[in-house]
């Protein structure tokens, strides 16, 4: 039996971010809220960071989740995209642990396997699955595809749950520090 509890999931990124919010009441989980943080319209890219932490901080604030589940980096071919995406993935965990949030990372592969039962799923199969998983309305589905891809991490979260089989769990700055030992050697 999973424990009462609030999953606060994140996409990621510095032009969109997506998040959704699971409440688990006696193993069912319900959707508590969903939506994006569009980043668009900000050409700074510090203040896009500044941005992410503080919307991450008032979900926090608001939702009070037991954990947050985030979609770890893809490995890409363009190296600028992914360190945008990896210091907007950065701000969001250290706005988890700044609250004392354990988070969970989970691959994009492993989300949309957990999801739909196929790795390469495109995101519009994510949402749909995830509609009828937890029965949401046709017309409460948001047209960004970033909203369902953080629901998709706190969803693979709920699933893992008691059969954990997970890349990398973080329960404090201190945790993080102890797991990525040879990461902080080197600088």
């Amino acid at each position: 039996m999973i424990k009462d509890q609030i999953i606060l999931g994140v996409d990621p990124g510095t032009t969109v971010m997506g998040y959704g919010l699971l409440q688990i009441t006696g193993n069912k989980p319900k959707l508590l809220a969903m939506g994006i943080l569009d980043l668009k319209k900000y050409d700074d890219h510090y203040l896009k960071l500044q941005k992410i932490f503080a919307r991450i901080l008032s979900l926090i604030d608001e939702y009070k989740p037991d954990c947050l589940a985030i979609e770890a980096p893809f490995y890409g071919k363009n190296v600028q995209s992914m360190l945008k995406l990896g210091r907007a993935q950065g701000v969001a965990m250290a706005a988890a642990l700044y609250r004392d949030i354990p988070i969970t990372e989970y691959m994009p592969l492993k989300i949309k396997m957990a999801i739909t039962g196929n790795g390469r799923a495109s995101k519009e199969q994510v949402a749909d699955m995830l509609r009828r998983y937890l029965k949401i309305k046709e017309e409460d589905m948001l047209p960004q595809l970033d909203a369902t891809d953080g629901l998709a991490a706190a969803y693979c979260h709920f699933l893992q749950i008691g059969n954990p089989v997970s890349e990398k769990a973080y329960k404090s700055w201190k945790d993080y520090i102890a797991k990525n030992e040879s990461k902080v050697k080197k600088q």
